[in-house]
């Protein structure tokens, strides 16, 4: 199936990947968000379980072992093109993640990886959805 233009919603998985205080943010190498900050994440392959998706896609993507924990949100991330076509569909089902192993280095679908402390979100341009999911994973931890 096409990821552009689909039959039908993808299902995605996001990881919120904290640790020393910060979160690793990816920078997308590929359409719908290529160049745009966002959080290391992929799509569900056909018979994988949401978690084990995305321990896989973070390795993929950061080099790093995860653990995906808590289930922090799931909502839709719809693109239209000019003529209102629904361009991309995804179904995104965001994790926080505990850190095993590893050291982030960029690969798959990042461009470029950056830890950020909760005060340094906005200068990344992050979209609002993901700030959100990031602030509520840092207040999870918190309590």
């Amino acid at each position: 199936m096409s990821r552009q233009y689909p039959s039908q919603p993808i299902v995605g998985v996001g990881a919120v990947i904290l640790h020393q205080g910060r979160v690793l943010l990816a920078r997308r190498g590929n359409p719908p968000l290529a160049g745009e900050w966002s959080i290391p994440g992929g799509k569900l392959e056909v018979g994988e379980k949401l978690r084990e998706g995305l321990e896989r896609e973070v390795c993929e993507e950061t080099g790093l072992e995860v653990e995906a924990a808590e289930l922090l949100d799931v909502f839709d991330s719809i693109f239209t093109d000019a003529e209102g076509r629904t361009e991309y569909h995804y179904v995104l089902v965001d994790f926080l993640c505990h850190l095993r192993a590893g050291v982030a280095v960029a690969a798959s679908d990042a461009s470029q990886l950056a830890w950020a402390t909760p005060d340094e979100l906005d200068s990344y341009g992050l979209r609002p959805a993901t700030i959100g999911v990031i602030r509520k994973a840092f207040a999870l931890i918190a309590r």
